[in-house]
């Protein structure tokens, strides 16, 4: 389905709790995040109609309150919530997953960390978690269509393999599958992180999940992998991806060397976005430490469909553009118009498919400083940025000029109108310490 472009058509859309969890769980809405009790979006997601999904999250953990009460305006509580809106921004429906604290009446959605969200090429929400697991959703959110569990792999426990595909998606113009993968023992670490990137050129479905061909890996040579760490749909170079096989020359062996105070080694593989159908940006970020990680170097790497590392996104510097700060490490992607993004404490930046910077919106301007307040979620098949405002709960969606110099008016205006808009939804929706309620109608997943 081509996508459905929306130029010029600035939005501002809340993330909100329905009614019936604030009022059963009796939330005190007013009550600081210290108290113990939180809100969190995990992740946005566009359709090709201009549609919007969004993935939050709210939990309450209170210290002192008896362990296995049984009361719900006491108890402890986690809920994942999926919201729909229209491309015109009416809230459509409203889905709960993942009860934390009701084994009883569990989710049919495989739950998680990482959570991220993807609209396939037929229509279909997934929602993807770590390590590997990816439920299948209608686009009504009105059922589950599939899940496929991976069954998480612990140390010292007996390892029972599950029916598993992918960390996260992300879906190119003609419909590729752009998937992260875990293995076992990266870097000597006694559970599963993410570690390889691959594409899947078949569809998705509740009957049957494609071969993803591996591209790319982070380490070389994860330890300890038995034959269970084999998976029949991860394959590399006509073999099962697993023990000593994947991609070679491995991401950190090509950046070896590049910074000499702490090499790769611990580095972590970030969600790699599309850029065209056959290039796609994967980030390899290097450790962080308790201290402060700003000026730990990192890389957004070009790496093409036949896993040949073709150059980098150019021009940030290690320190004074960290992503270490604040811990921004997302990256979004127009493929249609071949170029990418990315938002963190110290600016927006765009680049052409070539990897040149063409555009730094500096936060450190009174025009832009609001910036810092949002995350970047992602980029819709319009080419819309979809930013989330990280206290107020609410989603920006910006459309991007086809002219990257254009950029800087753009999200001007933008910022401008996300003020006026939220005015209108105060009046709407009367937020107590912006949280926004719905007494729409919620069902279970």
């Amino acid at each position: 389905m081509p996508a459905r472009r929306m130029t010029g058509m600035i939005q501002t859309l809340p993330l909100a709790l329905p009614g019936t969890l604030v009022d059963t769980h009796r939330i005190d809405l007013t009550a600081p995040y210290s108290k113990g009790w939180g809100v969190r979006t995990y992740d946005v997601a566009a359709a090709p109609n201009g549609d919007v999904y969004a993935l939050h999250g709210v939990h309450r953990h209170t210290y002192g309150v008896a362990d296995g009460e049984q009361d719900p305006a006491t108890a402890d509580f986690g809920y994942r919530i999926i919201t729909r809106y229209s491309a015109d921004g009416e809230v459509l429906a409203g889905a709960v997953c993942c009860p934390s604290r009701d084994e009883e009446n569990g989710s049919a959605v495989v739950d998680g960390s990482d959570m991220t969200l993807c609209v396939l090429p037929d229509g279909t929400l997934s929602v993807s978690a770590h390590p590997d697991s990816t439920t299948l959703i209608t686009p009504d959110l009105g059922r589950v269509l599939a899940a496929y569990d991976s069954k998480d792999r612990r140390p010292f426990e007996k390892f029972t393999p599950g029916d598993a595909f992918a960390g996260s998606i992300s879906v190119t113009p003609s419909g590729r599958l752009l998937c992260v993968t875990t293995e076992y023992g990266v870097w000597n670490y006694g559970n599963l992180l993410a570690n390889v990137v691959g594409l899947a050129d078949g569809a998705l479905t509740p009957a049957s999940k494609p071969v993803i061909e591996a591209i790319a890996s982070l380490d070389p040579s994860p330890n300890r992998h038995s034959d269970d760490d084999l998976r029949s749909h991860i394959r590399y170079q006509g073999g099962r991806v697993g023990l000593a096989h994947r991609p070679r020359p491995a991401l950190t062996e090509l950046l070896d060397g590049e910074d000499r105070l702490s090499g790769w080694r611990d580095s972590r593989l970030g969600r790699p976005v599309p850029l065209a159908d056959d290039l796609f940006v994967v980030p390899v970020y290097a450790r962080t430490f308790r201290g402060g990680s700003r000026g730990q170097p990192f890389v957004f790497a070009l790496v093409d469909d036949r896993g040949t590392m073709t150059g980098r996104l150019h021009g940030m510097h290690a320190w004074r553009d960290s992503p270490f700060t604040g811990f921004c490490f997302n990256l979004a992607a127009d493929p249609h118009r071949g170029r990418a993004f990315h938002l963190n404490r110290y600016g927006l930046y765009a680049w052409n498919r070539a990897g040149a910077l063409r555009a730094k919106l500096d936060t450190g301007t009174k025009t832009f400083k609001p910036l810092t307040h949002f995350t970047l979620a992602a980029c819709s098949p319009a080419g819309d940025l979809l930013l989330v405002h990280n206290k107020q709960h609410l989603i920006l969606r910006v459309p991007a000029p086809d002219d990257l110099t254009d950029l800087a008016p753009a999200v001007e205006q933008a910022l401008r109108t996300y003020a006026k808009q939220r005015t209108a939804l105060k009046k709407q929706w009367s937020p107590v310490n912006w949280h926004w309620v719905h007494t729409s109608a919620v069902h279970h997943l």
